[in-house]
């Protein structure tokens, strides 16, 4: 079994349990469930620099990337740097994450909020919506075409973006349907976590221009960005760059004005 196959075992161990818990009921019922969202989509189309910036403690693959920042002032120095989004880890067995550091980033930043978690079941879109998310990620190679269909479709009719992460061809073709705001083409294989961001020059011209391309993963230069510019891409999502220092707010800032020479 891969990384990515426990994890999703794990998941869905965990929101069995979260739906006894805490049923959706009682998410509909908090304050941000009727907070008007953000778009993100509408933020990487306006944006000469297009820097999602990620909020991320450690990585299966990385282990300890850094457990001393905090989101309130990672969250406040990301919007300060001119960042278009941030991404917010929630998935706390792999990643250190929970729904709070979701929370967190609402109540300390006015961005584009994405909730960067592992999604098989239509329960985490609306816990998404209910902890202050403005988009949602979906990633293709553990859902079905069918999945992706439903979870898109409610995660519109809750007024929430759809960031659909692919990482081949194959998943791609399985995977475009209209109810997504942005494709991100993840340039990290998920079985092996090698990262190549030659998986997002080759995707590039697949992508229809209806959707706004995103480029994750092992995005470590100002030069990568501009390179990926010449193949159509304005969303740029960047967290292990930023989050290894000891300052992330000031790297991601010290970023932006280079790209933006």
């Amino acid at each position: 079994m891969t990384i990515l196959d426990n994890i999703v075992k794990d998941k869905r161990k965990e929101v069995a349990l979260k739906k006894e818990l805490i049923p959706i009921r009682i998410l509909k019922q908090t304050p941000f469930f009727e907070k008007e969202t953000m778009s993100l989509a509408n933020e990487l189309k306006n944006s000469k620099t297009g820097i999602i910036a990620e909020f991320k403690r450690r990585s299966p693959s990385k282990s300890i990337i850094n457990d001393t920042a905090t989101v309130k002032d990672v969250a406040f120095g990301y919007e300060t740097a001119g960042v278009c989004g941030m991404s917010v880890l929630t998935d706390e067995t792999y990643f250190g994450g929970t729904l709070d550091d979701l929370l967190s980033a609402r109540e300390n930043c006015n961005l584009p909020l994405l909730r960067k978690e592992f999604v098989i079941d239509e329960y985490q879109i609306i816990e998404a919506k209910a902890f202050g998310a403005d988009v949602v990620l979906l990633i293709a190679t553990i859902l079905t075409r069918v999945e992706i269909k439903q979870f898109s479709e409610l995660a519109k009719s809750l007024k929430l973006e759809v960031l659909l992460e692919v990482h081949n061809e194959e998943e791609l073709h399985k995977s475009i349907i209209p109810s997504l705001d942005m494709v991100g083409v993840n340039n990290r294989n998920l079985k092996n976590f090698e990262v190549s961001i030659e998986t997002s020059k080759t995707l590039s011209q697949l992508i229809p221009d209806e959707f706004v391309k995103v480029s994750e993963s092992g995005i470590s230069s100002v030069e990568a960005v501009k390179e990926l510019k010449l193949y159509g891409y304005q969303g740029f999502l960047i967290g292990e760059n930023f989050m290894k220092t000891n300052n992330p707010s000031t790297s991601a800032m010290k970023f932006i004005k280079e790209l933006e020479l």
